[in-house]
């Protein structure tokens, strides 16, 4: 695959484990207290002060995103390449504006993978220390003309441009795949699982990534089982659905 010529650093490593954390990719704003990793969007986010606390940057690497009136983001769904954007499939039930992206022949990883370098790009030169690849289990929510093989091997192909600009990979949820799968083939360095608790699903990341796991929960019965299961070792976060900043009237933000 033929990319742009970049310098290869080494990686970043994971994330502090057990560290404190925040799950901002719904805007920026001043972390609490104690907070020493923190999630920003990759356009609009800003990576908070190296040596002060870990930064990761959060892509939407198998989905387009909405289309914003006013906002040229190259991931919005006008400006991914068109022949990738599965508009026929509709959008995600629980994301509008949110279209599953065509992995389904080398051809098409290619493109999608150097579409996506140019965000991962950006995350480096901003001063990220890792990267996140969102909706990696695609697959399994729409009726797309590909599976796990083909996800799995875009998935290698974006961690290995991370690696070579310096940044961390993270797995974003997708827990049955496996220590093989995601140490191995893909190569991910840590995970972030969204509620592992409400479904009972906290272990099956561990298993795989050890301690090196970030926990977001979005409802009170989520939050509670995942502080049970893997509070001790591992960071839990309670956020709003809407990941929205302070002044959002339905604001959250809690720890174990």
């Amino acid at each position: 695959m033929a990319l742009a010529t970049v310098a290869v650093m080494a990686s970043a490593p994971p994330p502090p484990p057990n560290a404190q954390f925040d799950y901002q990719i719904g805007g920026d704003y001043v972390p609490a207290g104690g907070v020493t990793v923190v999630s920003r969007d990759w356009f609009a986010g800003v990576p908070l002060m190296a040596g002060t606390a870990y930064s990761i940057c959060y892509v939407n690497a198998f989905q387009t995103q909405p289309n914003e009136a006013g906002v040229d983001r190259p991931d919005e769904r006008a400006n991914w390449p068109a022949e990738l954007v599965l508009s026929e499939l509709g959008d995600d039930p629980n994301w509008d504006g949110e279209y599953a992206v065509d992995l389904s022949s080398e051809a098409a990883r290619v493109k999608a993978t150097r579409h996506i370098a140019s965000m991962i790009d950006t995350c480096a030169s901003k001063g990220f220390d890792a990267v996140e690849f969102d909706n990696l289990d695609s697959w399994t929510r729409f009726d797309v003309p590909f599976g796990q093989d083909e996800a799995v091997a875009y998935a290698a192909a974006l961690t290995g441009y991370a690696h070579s600009v310096g940044l961390a990979s993270g797995q974003k949820n997708t827990p049955d795949l496996g220590a093989e799968v995601s140490l191995e083939v893909v190569g991910f360095d840590f995970a972030i699982a969204e509620e592992c608790g409400r479904y009972d699903e906290c272990d099956a990341y561990t298993e795989v990534f050890g301690d090196n796991v970030l926990a977001i929960e979005y409802t009170a019965d989520g939050f509670a089982a995942a502080c049970d299961a893997i509070g001790d070792d591992v960071a839990v976060v309670r956020r709003d659905v809407e990941l929205g900043t302070p002044d959002s009237p339905t604001f959250i933000y809690d720890t174990c």
